[in-house]
């Protein structure tokens, strides 16, 4: 017997890739799984088609020639590639989006975190923002960083390790309180 599943039009978060350097195969496979819109800046573009990754949109300044079929190019103009992806998709009525890239500069995504869900990938590491009184269950012994600064926050459930480093205490929750909007904060994923 086998299940048929039904994806409507975005239901599944679009995906936007900056860059696939040091990136997990796997974990790409699973990002695409349901389909998602794909996004790309132009050199990912071209790694994607050699992979034979559909891309949807790419975002560029040049109108250049891509081998697939039915690419919507979005010139950036003045504003970052981060910024015209995200811009486009809250436009076109997203509710969220998966973000690949190796080096992420947080505040590029600020903005838009009261937009559109953001979850951000990077190397080992899953990267999102959450607002106060966030709750989440973890194993033991896994490491949680908290990105942001936060003069206010109260932590339960975790222990320091580093400056923004910290380790759960045991099986169970650990929760975050703080004033700001919302915080961005790490695990490692495998």
């Amino acid at each position: 017997m086998s299940s048929h599943h039904i994806v409507r039009e975005k239901q599944e978060p679009a995906l936007l890739i900056i860059s696939l350097d040091n990136f997990s195969h796997e974990l790409l496979g699973q990002l695409l799984e349901w389909s998602p819109t794909v996004i790309a800046v132009a050199e990912v573009a071209e790694q994607l088609a050699i992979y034979e990754i559909k891309v949807d949109v790419i975002i560029s300044n040049e109108s250049s020639h891509f081998a697939q079929s039915d690419v919507k190019i979005i010139p950036p103009a003045s504003q970052t590639p981060v910024a015209a992806a995200l811009t486009y998709l809250i436009n076109n009525s997203y509710p969220s989006i998966n973000v690949i890239a190796s080096d992420l500069i947080l505040t590029d995504f600020e903005p838009y975190v009261s937009k559109i869900n953001i979850v951000l990938y990077s190397g080992n590491r899953k990267i999102y923002p959450v607002t106060n009184g966030f709750k989440k269950w973890k194993p033991g012994n896994e490491i949680v960083e908290i990105l942001s600064i936060s003069s206010s926050l109260k932590i339960s459930g975790l222990s320091l390790q580093s400056s923004r480093s910290y380790l759960t205490n045991h099986d169970g929750f650990f929760s975050l309180e703080f004033e700001d909007p919302f915080v961005f904060i790490s695990e490692e994923i495998e």
